[in-house]
């Protein structure tokens, strides 16, 4: 443990009650008193407060905007000062070295990158491009739920003509702070960079309002498990390509075969093929029959007596929202998806229904 990195507000979990657990390199809150179905839904109806300070924040010149159309399946060029984008770092081979947000912002473009991969990102990014700054002398925060804006609006009256995926540069007292209504949890919410000298003073403004409370790693991967959203290490690997993880929609229209500046990143031959004639896997959504989850490792079968597995889980637990468990998971496409698969839990062959890896419909402000 006493490798771990700790974050800034590391003493504001603590007097909160915070449970530790290692995630990334850091010692990472993971829930609080209140447990994590609590803090879930509680995000749900009201404002989650998350700590996402482990996650890398970097800067790049605009300079770099050719090296990451490179690098990137994404128009950096038709990015509009304000606005940001999901994006993938993709490998040579069509996989997927990292997922990140990219935002362009009047000087430099801001990249948000998991903390797991950030050192190979750096590395990457590296190869390519000059001047890339790593931002430490920041926190971030993630304020999630139906209620965020209405939080936040004391503090930063500017959150109420923001829309989904803008960013923007205003002040707290005398801080600079970076925002962009954006999230992790399908929920309207705003992810906030602000100087570790003020982090604390600001997580304190909004902790006073009521319907905000402090949430955990826990919640955090179960909101976005129920909002069908991939995580790296999980759904996202270098040996998973953007089409097996569903993710057609983030490889922009112009980098298509059609497109004005079709391919011309990295893994283009497998991604475009793919795009065109299918992928060999296909992510999926889970609803296991019966109370048991099934989770992350579990190998999927055509039929209780299969030899052969089809398919393995992704990510799995249980959903607060539904009450039930529910799971992720890359299975062959040639399986039917009307079909029903059954995943091994110590020695037993569950059923499972397939269904879309969306089990809770976003609610963002467009």
């Amino acid at each position: 443990m006493s490798n771990l990195k700790q974050l800034p507000l590391h003493a504001v979990h603590q007097t909160a009650g915070g449970k530790f657990a290692p995630f990334a390199g850091y010692n990472m809150p993971v829930q609080y008193p209140a447990g994590v179905m609590t803090e879930h839904l509680h995000t749900r109806t009201k404002a989650g407060l998350f700590d996402v300070s482990h996650m890398g924040q970097l800067k790049l010149p605009l300079s770099a905007v050719d090296a990451l159309e490179t690098l990137l399946p994404t128009d950096i060029r038709g990015l509009p000062i304000g606005r940001q984008c999901y994006s993938l770092l993709t490998t040579e081979s069509g996989g997927v070295l990292d997922d990140l947000m990219i935002a362009r912002r009047q000087d430099d473009y801001l990249l948000v990158v998991n903390a797991s991969r950030r050192d190979a990102d750096l590395e990457h990014l590296g190869r390519h491009i000059k001047d890339v700054v790593t931002i430490d002398d920041r926190a971030l925060l993630a304020v999630q739920g139906p209620c965020a804006e209405a939080v936040l609006m004391p503090l930063i009256p500017e959150v109420t003509h923001m829309r989904f995926m803008d960013v923007a540069v205003v002040h707290w007292q005398a801080h600079e702070i970076w925002i962009s209504r954006s999230g992790y949890t399908g929920e309207d919410g705003f992810e906030i960079s602000i100087p570790v000298s003020g982090a604390e003073g600001f997580t304190h403004a909004l902790l006073e309002n009521e319907d905000v409370a402090l949430c955990g790693l826990g919640a955090r991967d179960s909101l976005r498990m129920e909002a069908g959203m991939p995580l790296y290490g999980h759904e996202l690997k270098e040996d998973i390509s953007p089409i097996e993880a569903g993710l057609s929609w983030a490889i922009h229209r112009s980098r298509r075969a059609t497109g004005k500046l079709p391919g011309e990143f990295l893994g283009a031959d497998r991604i475009l093929r793919e795009l065109d004639h299918g992928a060999a896997r296909r992510r999926i959504g889970l609803k296991p029959q019966g109370r048991a989850p099934m989770r992350d490792g579990v190998l999927l079968y055509d039929s209780p007596e299969g030899s052969e597995p089809i398919g393995v889980i992704t990510s799995g637990g249980f959903s607060p929202s539904l009450r039930a468990p529910i799971a992720m998971a890359l299975i062959k496409s040639e399986v039917d998806s009307q079909a029903t698969v059954f995943g091994e839990v110590r020695g037993r062959r569950l059923e499972a229904q397939q269904v879309k890896p969306l089990f809770h419909q976003p609610n963002y402000k467009r």
